[in-house]
């Protein structure tokens, strides 16, 4: 699987694009084409559906402790700026950043990799960014650093296998990546992520807000007025789709890592003693949903975070983790967080802004004996109206990215192979096996030849499909043509009317990843592809 090949085929198919390109783009913003928006809707309302809509079916749960209700949100993209305080995003949500003082570039700390290597008789510490290619680019560096031929590679003298540069105390022997003289890079200082921005027009500093860095805290200021205006008990999720933004400091891997996302996020609501069994729940249920949308078990692994790796507000953390292609051999990305929240949220809201070295129900005062940053002051526990029992709940987290969600569906559908032509020779083919449920085109329909009735026997057959599905119609150009063109777009399905339909009413129906062909009547044909879509 090659990314490049991927990256081209989604820009000449029309799945992605780069943001603003004809300006000559932005860094880490994308937009979605006229087949990326497809898909990225199908996967969001796959989400909502399996999630939300359809979440009480217990004989599709495995797992579940007991019954328990669902519902969503749809919270504004800038909040109250003290939200920010008391979740502890204003002074937690940052990264260490690195500066070149040589190229004038920046970098993340923790995304520089590095190896001593020893040359004519000096040793220096040469890195690269974290990435499939950072050998080869750490051999190509040391190489012009001490006036070596590729011939002569033998020349270096490595030393130890490759580590991340916070390992590295000193920096004057680091040779930055794409420096030529050691000693450029700056000591790592914070980088908050948060988007700044100005709530009208006067533009103090009382009137500075920021873009969500997160879905989760409109879920959390929202949880009593959820509860007052339903009839809910717990245990509840509530569910919101939406964008978020992060001014990730080296944005990269297409749009593995971007500046402006969205999330398909659920906080879920649970008491205490039923947390860690909830906990569980989630975590195996969203393993098993990418796994049932296409996704191989080989390419995926659940990984549990170690202690050192824990966010300041959580009890446990695993990651659904996916091969994406640009990663080394055996590494793996983030494609899905499930996160065990305690009742951290909730809490800080109540009361205010918790120490990140304190106990975490201990909460941080100011000079005077208040806390540093004031919390609401509303009650966000719960009452349970048959027990009388009065707690705060638990918050498990499901936190999933549709964008990283779209590019790990198109890559694990990206599938080239060799297939007979009309005159049966073979030729290479490209094709994206995405799941019917999440294809952008679910369908399409061919007349064989544009005469004989079959262009309107056709647009008959599209038009009826088009109340249901999203469908594509095309005659130009031969069939077997069209039928590549579609394997390219990920079309599970083609219709194709010919000189039988003529006679007998039925058309012939393919199968994109079977490439298997039967006849069905055109009055089925609605059916039959709902039927295939959803089996």
């Amino acid at each position: 699987m090659d990314m490049e090949n991927i990256v081209s085929l989604c820009k000449r198919r029309g799945f992605l694009f780069q943001s603003s390109e004809i300006y000559g783009g932005i860094n880490g913003f994308w937009d979605y084409g006229p087949l990326g928006v497809e898909l990225k809707r199908n996967l969001k309302e796959t989400w909502w559906r399996d999630m939300v809509l359809c979440h009480d079916d217990m004989s599709t749960l495995p797992g579940a402790p007991e019954p328990f209700s669902m519902t969503g949100l749809d919270t504004t993209i800038i909040l109250h700026p003290q939200i920010w305080k008391c979740s502890g995003h204003f002074d937690l949500f940052h990264d260490y950043m690195v500066d070149c003082r040589e190229t004038n570039k920046r970098y993340r700390h923790d995304q520089i990799n590095g190896r001593w290597v020893e040359a004519k008789g000096q040793k220096i510490f040469a890195t690269a960014q974290a990435g499939d290619t950072e050998l080869a680019a750490m051999e190509k560096q040391a190489l012009k650093f001490f006036n070596l031929r590729n011939k002569n590679k033998d020349d270096l003298k490595w030393d130890g296998d490759a580590v991340c540069l916070t390992s590295i105390d000193n920096n004057e022997l680091v040779l930055g990546p794409e420096a030529k003289t050691l000693g450029t890079l700056t000591e790592p200082r914070e980088f908050n992520l948060m988007f700044p921005t100005t709530i009208g027009a006067l533009g103090g500093e009382d009137d500075r807000a920021f873009l969500r860095p997160e879905t989760a805290q409109g879920i959390f200021v929202n949880f009593k007025n959820v509860l007052d205006s339903t009839r809910f008990r717990l245990p509840l999720g509530i569910a919101q789709i939406g964008k978020s933004f992060r001014n990730e400091i080296t944005p990269r891997n297409f749009t593995f890592r971007s500046r402006e996302f969205e999330q398909m996020e659920i906080e879920f609501f649970c008491h205490p003693d039923q947390s860690q069994e909830w906990y569980k729940f989630w975590r195996d249920r969203r393993l098993q949903w990418y796994k049932d949308l296409g996704i191989s078990d080989d390419h995926l692994i659940l990984r549990e975070h170690t202690p050192e790796e824990l966010a300041h507000y959580s009890i446990g953390t695993a990651d659904i983790e996916y091969a994406f292609p640009f990663l080394p051999p055996g590494e793996y990305g983030e494609l899905e967080g499930i996160a065990h929240r305690g009742d951290f949220d909730l809490r800080s809201h109540m009361v205010g802004k918790l120490d990140e070295n304190s106990d975490p129900l201990d909460v941080q005062l100011d000079e005077d004996g208040k806390p540093k940053w004031k919390g609401s002051g509303k009650d966000l526990t719960y009452r349970d109206d048959l027990t009388n029992e009065k707690y705060t709940p638990h918050v498990i987290e499901p936190s999933a990215g549709a964008d990283r969600g779209a590019l790990a569906f198109l890559c694990e559908a990206y599938t080239e192979d060799e297939q007979p032509d009309e005159k049966g020779k073979m030729q290479s083919r490209t094709v994206m096996k995405l799941h019917p449920r999440i294809a952008p085109i679910k369908a399409a329909v061919f007349p064989l030849v544009k005469k004989d009735g079959m262009p309107e026997i056709s647009k008959e057959i599209y038009l009826d499909l088009k109340k249901n599905f999203n469908v594509f119609y095309d005659e130009k150009g031969a069939v077997g043509r069209r039928y590549r063109r579609q394997d390219e777009a990920g079309t599970p399905f083609c219709i194709t009317v010919d000189g039988q339909t003529l006679d007998d009413g039925t058309v012939t129906i393919r199968d994109r990843d079977t490439l298997e062909q039967s006849r069905i009547h055109r009055d089925e044909v609605r059916d039959v592809v709902h039927e295939r879509i959803n089996g």
